[in-house]
Order: structure tokens, then sequence, then C-alpha cells
């Protein structure tokens, strides 16, 4: 196994939500309108956003569910905190069912590809690390045309320990780490590579989903970029 290896968080980070908000304009987009609810790219954003602090509380609790059943169970909940009062009525099961195949045709990212050859071609082994199921995930990666091998693609799923317990990630860390050299993690989710990088990780924060690094909450990291290319160029650059 190659001494430089770089994981990365999929969903949020190489992987893009711009189809889930299609899904849900398409669904739902003109009856919220109607109530006031003005921007779905905004409940888009709490649903997954909330749904991750579910799933994360489960998994805490000793309860782990997959985040996609969590993420598909809480929407009625996300259209009541919207301003719905009814929210089986304002919805129906067909609509979420075609808000969710939305969920599962979401597209990497511009620049991801990129991303992800730059730094194969500096001699790195990618891997991924997602909450998400492992069909899902890997599917993303092959509709981009990214070549991503079953055993690099690791998710919380297999161990029903979710991230960012440290725990989470110790065992890929562990097998990164045992020819002493020191892996990498990368994330657009700073929660997410922080508490990586406080595991032992080399620490990559890219701003494309959230903007703000929040450095002062989060810790410093390795590597700060704006874009997923610029983050494998820092990458590349500071494992020389």
């Amino acid at each position: 196994m190659s001494g430089k290896n770089v994981v990365f968080d999929v969903v949020g980070t190489l992987v893009g939500y711009e189809k889930l908000y299609e899904a849900i304009d398409a669904r739902l987009g003109d009856r919220m309108r109607a109530l006031g609810i003005n921007s779905i790219p905004m409940f888009g954003y709490m649903w997954i956003e909330v749904a991750e602090r579910e799933y994360t509380y489960l998994s805490m609790s000793g309860a782990y569910v997959s985040y996609a059943h969590v993420f598909e169970s809480i929407f009625w909940r996300m259209l009541w905190k919207s301003g719905i009062p009814e929210p089986r009525e304002f919805a129906t099961a067909d609509d979420l069912a075609a808000i969710m195949e939305g969920y599962m045709r979401m597209e990497m990212r511009p620049g991801a590809k990129e991303c992800v050859q730059k730094l194969r071609d500096a001699g790195f082994t990618v891997w991924a690390f997602t909450m998400g199921d492992l069909k899902r995930v890997g599917g993303y990666f092959k509709q981009a045309g990214i070549e991503m091998p079953a055993e690099h693609l690791k998710s919380c799923d297999s161990s029903s320990l979710g991230k960012p317990d440290p725990e989470a990630y110790r065992p890929l860390l562990n097998q990164l780490s045992s020819d002493g050299s020191k892996p990498w993690f990368a994330a657009a989710h700073m929660w997410d590579v922080s508490a990586a990088r406080r595991t032992g990780f080399r620490g990559a924060y890219c701003s494309v989903w959230e903007r703000e690094a929040l450095t002062d909450l989060f810790g410093e990291m390795d590597v700060l970029a704006d874009t997923l290319p610029e983050m494998a160029d820092k990458v590349i650059a500071a494992s020389k």
C-alpha cells in the first residue's frame, strides 16, 4: 500500500446537493412558495442538517440507523417545521419517493474528478469514508466516471458507528498509518475533517459547501482551500 493516502468524505464534499434541490422544487416548489416558503435550498439545507444531527444522536445513544433512513423518515417533520400545519396532507408518499430519486441522482461537484485525478497522479491512494450506504455512494462515483475500488470505499454502516465519533475514524486511520505515515482526511464539512484530525489524520478542508471555515470553533487545518482542485494542490505540496 502506498504511504500517501487521502480519505474523502463524499456527500457534501465531492458530491453536491443540486439534484436534490431540483427534485424538491419539481415536486413541491409551487406549493411551498404559495405558503411563503420561498427558498428551496434553505429547506433542503435544513432537512440535510437536521437529518445529520438525528443520525449522529442515534449513533451516540447506541441506536444506529442508516443516514438514508433517517433522512427519508424525517421529511414530514421538516415540512411541519417549515410552517406547513398538515404535512401529510400537503405532500404524498409519491412526492417523497420522487424527491428521494433525486437524492439518488446527485452528482459530483465541479472539480471533483480533477481533484481526485491530481492526487492519484501525485502518487496518492484515494479512499472514501461516508455516512451513506455503499451502493448509493458507489453509484455517484460510477456515474461521474471516477474509478473507486470497492475496497477503498468505506461506510459507517459497516460498523454501526457514525461520524464524528472518533472511533468511527480510527480503524481506517490505523490501517493507513501502519507503515508510520500520516494519512489525510479531506472534507467540506468542518465538523468532519476536524474530528478526523483530532483522531490523528492530517486535515484538508474545502469551503465549497460551508464557505466559512470557523477555525475559531473547529481549530486550525493543515490545508484550507476554496475549491476541490486547489485542495488537491495544497495537499500535494504539503506532503513533499
